[in-house]
């Protein structure tokens, strides 16, 4: 049972706390902790028999039961301080007679009384030696194992103590204090034994009137607190000096005095006021358990001894100095045998059932309304303590209790009953503030308690027996779901006999208490069974016929458990409908079709969670330079994959409606995945903004001279920007940003996912019975997410040409070529390198089947990019007729780099892509004259015949709208042509017609 008896009472662990290792064992104490690290239990049983012998001498009368008696000593034994009183034996003090021992219950376990020599002087190894029995004196002295050594100190003191005063009561006397004064080092064998003498005396002294006070220390005792310990802490090195003349001696006195014979606050102080020395608790209580532990045979643990009514009479004498009562007395009488109890090991009944006895009376004593404070902290450790115990091991009375202890687990639940009850009285809840187990308040119905107790254990039992049969270092459920068959299998028969050993060995004891044990068992282990099965069946991948046998064997066990709920509540009112209401039937016909849809959910969860993780933690960085896409799409792909392999293992005829229930769980995710990879912006946001119109400034003739002349002087005259454009293309740093890698990585992942999405339409095309029946175009089931997923990649290719283009190289492209004019100097090629350069990275970086699209997506910004600096390169870019040629000859070199020869495209995808550029260069061809007459007609096509000015001259053109669209018949385009023109007919044209402001 875990449990190691320990019956030694001899401890001399450096740890003051008293309790017996059964307390320990549950891991709360008795009386609390004794903060002084150097008292031992060895050291309270003799500091309690010091009291006990100060008591029954001191005590006044004579001749009444239990009071001691002083006689003078026998002539044999000497005379004088040394001579030996003789105290009143117990006469007829026999098993029979013993009213302590008849009330509890407790049987004779001695064969012959304790006897002992006629006197000291007789040889006691001689045959023909008289013996008697031995006197309740000399009994408890061998009780509490003290030496006679110890005794003669005891009675010299006593009797140098009360010398002229007889009727001195014992609660008058600091005995620690009177020991110090008396004794000297000359009565123990060597000063070390002295020394360690007195630091007991001291620590008692300590505990009583510092660590443990019945009366707080106040204010004006202070300074006498302080004194006392310093005095006590002084004594760990070297003995004190207790001459009368030792001014340590009556430094220790006054303060003792001072702190012992304090009266309670608000009450006179008188000369008969007792002394609060050793009565606060908890040290008032060990000290009289170590009494109380006296009435058992030091032999034989579990014996009571035949004398113990007449030792209890001569304990209670303590009792003023204790601040005890009966109440108190009753409270530690029933700990001590519980406490003995435990340190049998349990194998002693009877000392339970004395326990159980005497908390009748401690049931009776916990009514009075006038009970102290010291008490009900006494109280409430010992019910506390008996009844932690009690509860758990009752709550788990399999683990505790085998099917041969059933009676020891009956006490344990009495046990539990008897000290919750007594809780329950009155206010000592409140008082106590003890709670049960699961955090409620103790019910007084016995029937709650044990239906609780019943279920408890049983949902515990359960949990062990499913514990043997999986590994505790792995995940039950991961388990079951790797080992269905055997492990429920066998839980169900494990199940089976734990309700057949139940109903045999536990509910008989049991039913006592409560009127239907068997039927909250069975209740319990339906319900715990059917909980396992559920996860199961919540986490099962597969539907095999060893799961079918699985789901018969939980019918079957479920049969048993109604009808053993049925037969144990045949004599309740309802016949047991009410516990078999409460048992959810297991459902195991339905169970297959459910385990088909919770396993969707489950699929589709699973998909939700690694869709919200992907878009909480997804960097879009590439899993490898061989694998150049995101994780999140692995997973994800990975996930549909595994879905739809374990959908179709599973061996269940018509579940092809349910087929398109997990594929749109999965589409949608899809979808919803593919919307968060293109969500990358727009392009429009690095596309520049377009310049005002303007139409060119004209130069003087002496500045178009010096550019014809020299065009290394065009970084003097023109903008400083030329130069450090010029400058800048030479050197290829301006590739593509970090931004623009991952989109490419996103692009790589669209293409993953589609590639992926293929897959999964071909083998559902194959695992589908329906789709082999009926011939199926490659999307029919995942045509959503297909679909999304190309309309995804056209924009991520877009947005990420757009932002290469133009945020990436604006510099040495949009911003770094034709600026101040068509020269050597300002030409495309130093762009056209870097352009290269980041095509080569878009190739490393893309896989081969997105590198096409891609490749199409730049040369399509660049192609805008270009028409943008022709038609809207700002007030820095202005055009001549003769310069079309060599603007001509870039835009060559601009499609050769796409082209077959050097690029990713085609020849007929380059042409069809650059019409648009082409035909807007052929119109920087035209003279001005003839690029008016196209921009008229184009514009009167556009915009209608247009209305007549003011004056009745030519008809007035319409503005024509900035698309964006260029193209060669575009008004727009044609207008922006003319804006850039650079010469007097077009800046004429364009001041009459819209009245356009020159450049600045």
């Amino acid at each position: 049972m875990g449990y190691k008896p320990n019956v030694s009472s001899d401890s001399d662990s450096g740890d003051l706390d008293l309790s017996p290792a059964p307390v320990e064992e549950f891991g709360c104490s008795l009386f609390g902790s004794i903060r002084i690290s150097s008292l031992s239990r060895a050291d309270l049983r003799e500091a309690a028999y010091e009291l006990f012998f100060l008591s029954c001498r001191s005590s006044s009368g004579s001749g009444s039961r239990g009071s001691l008696n002083y006689y003078p000593a026998s002539p044999s034994a000497g005379s004088g301080e040394g001579s030996s009183p003789r105290w009143p034996s117990s006469p007829g003090m026999t098993v029979a007679k013993s009213r302590i021992k008849k009330a509890l219950g407790l049987t004779a376990r001695r064969s012959s009384p304790l006897t002992t020599g006629m006197a000291r002087g007789i040889d006691m190894s001689s045959p023909g030696k008289v013996k008697r029995p031995m006197t309740s004196a000399e009994i408890m002295r061998q009780q509490m194992r003290v030496t006679e050594q110890n005794e003669q100190r005891l009675r010299k003191t006593l009797t140098r103590t009360l010398v002229g005063q007889r009727g001195r009561k014992a609660e008058s006397i600091v005995l620690p204090l009177e020991l110090l004064r008396q004794i000297k080092p000359a009565d123990f064998n060597d000063l070390q034994e002295y020394h360690q003498w007195q630091r007991r005396q001291l620590n008692l002294l300590e505990a009583g009137l510092l660590l443990h006070p019945s009366l707080p220390i106040d204010s004006e005792n202070h300074h006498a607190a302080a004194r006392l310990s310093r005095i006590v802490r002084s004594c760990e090195a070297a003995p004190l000096d207790t001459g009368k003349n030792s001014e340590v001696m009556r430094s220790l006195c006054s303060a003792v005095t001072s702190l012992a014979w304090r009266s309670p606050e608000g009450s006179p102080s008188s000369s008969l006021d007792p002394c609060y020395w050793a009565d606060g608790y908890p040290l008032n209580s060990h000290l009289y358990i170590a009494l109380l532990r006296s009435v058992f045979d030091l032999k034989m643990a579990s014996a009571v001894l035949d004398e113990v009514d007449e030792l209890v009479e001569l304990m209670k004498k303590t009792w003023p100095v204790l601040g005890f009562d009966l109440p108190a007395h009753n409270a530690c009488f029933a700990w001590l045998f519980f406490e003995r109890y435990l340190e049998t090991g349990q194998t002693e009944p009877e000392l339970m059932w004395a326990a159980l006895s005497i908390l009748g009376d401690v049931a009776v004593d916990a009514k009075k309304p006038d009970r102290q404070v010291s008490y009900v902290k006494l109280l409430a450790a010992a019910l506390g303590a008996m009844r932690g115990w009690a509860e758990r091991r009752t709550v788990e009375y399999h683990q505790w209790f085998g099917k041969d202890l059933g009676a020891n687990m009956g006490l344990a639940v009495a046990l539990s009953l008897a000290t919750s009850k007594i809780i329950m009285e009155d206010d000592l809840i409140g008082s106590m503030g003890l709670l049960d187990p699961d955090g409620a308040v103790c019910t007084s119905s016995s029937d709650a308690r044990v239906d609780y107790f019943i279920r408890s254990s049983m949902r515990s039992a359960f949990t062990k027996i499913l514990e043997r049969g999986t590994s505790q270092d792995d995940n039950i459920i991961a388990q079951l779901r790797d080992e269905p068959v055997n492990i429920l299998l066998d839980l169900a028969r494990s199940t089976e006999e734990l309700a057949v050993a139940e109903k045999k060995f536990f509910s008989p004891v049991l039913k006592k208490w409560n009127r239907a044990p068997t039927a909250a068992a069975a209740a319990t282990l339906h319900a715990c069974f059917g909980v396992v099965l559920k996860q199961y069946a919540s986490k099962a991948t597969q539907l095999t016929n060893e799961l079918v046998e699985v789901l018969k064997s939980a019918g079957k066990l479920e049969k048993l458990l109604v009808q053993m709920v049925v037969d144990d509540s045949a004599d309740s009112e309802d016949g047991g409908m009410k516990v078999v209401r409460e048992m959810i039937p297991y459902d195991v016909a339905s169970t297959i079709a459910s385990l088909l849809k919770a396993w969707i959910e489950e699929r589709t969860r699973l998909g939700k969670e690694c869709l919200n993780r992907a878009k909480e933690t997804e960097s879009w960085m590439p899993r490898s330079k061989s694998e150049p896409y995101a994780q999140s799409a692995v997973d994800l792909a990975r996930l549909a994959k595994e879905s739809l392999d374990e959908f179709f293992d599973i061996q269940v005829e018509d579940r092809g409606f349910m087929v398109q229930d997990l594929v749109n769980g999965l589409d949608a995710i899809f979808q919803e995945y593919i919307s968060f990879v293109a969500g990358c912006g727009s392009k429009q946001t690095y596309m520049p903004s377009l310049p005002p119109l303007t139409r060119c400034n004209q130069d003087s003739s002496l500045t178009k001279l010096l550019k014809r002349a020299s065009p290394r002087c065009r970084a003097g005259i023109g903008h400083s920007v030329v130069g450090a454009a010029a400058a800048d293309a030479h050197r290829p740093h301006p590739c593509a940003s970090r931004g623009t890698q991952r989109l490419y990585i996103r692009l790589n992942t669209l293409h993953y996912i589609l590639v992926h999405l293929g897959a999964l339409d071909k083998s559902l095309s194959f695992l589908s019975p329906s789709v082999r029946r009926v011939a199926a175009p490659p999307s029919r089931y995942f045509d959503g997410a297909g679909a999304a997923a190309q309309t995804g990649v056209q924009h991520v290719v877009e947005v990420a040409a757009c932002r290469l283009v133009f945020l990436d190289t604006r510099q040495v492209f949009y911003e770094g070529f034709y600026v101040d004019g068509v020269t050597e100097a300002t030409r495309i090629r130093p762009a056209l390198r870097v352009l290269k350069q980041n095509l080569a990275l878009l190739a490393s970086v893309l896989i081969d089947r997105a590198q096409p699209l891609a490749a199409r997506g730049v040369m399509r910004a660049a192609l805008d990019g270009f028409l943008m600096v022709l038609l809207a390169g700002g007030r820095k870019r202005a055009f001549v007729q003769e310069d079309h040629e060599a603007v001509a000859e870039d835009l060559r070199s601009l499609k050769l780099m796409f082209g077959e020869g050097e690029g990713l495209l085609g020849e007929e995808t380059v042409e069809r892509e650059a019409e648009v550029a082409e035909g807007v260069v052929a119109l920087m061809e035209l003279p001005t004259e003839r690029l008016i007459e196209e921009f008229r007609s184009a514009a009167c096509e556009s915009g209608g015949i247009g209305v007549f000015g003011e004056r009745g001259g030519s008809p007035k053109l319409p503005m024509p709208p900035t698309t964006g669209r260029w193209n060669r018949s575009d008004p727009n385009t044609i207008l922006r042509v003319l804006c850039h023109r650079d010469d007097d007919v077009a800046s004429q044209f364009l001041k009459r017609a819209y009245q356009l402001p020159k450049r600045r």
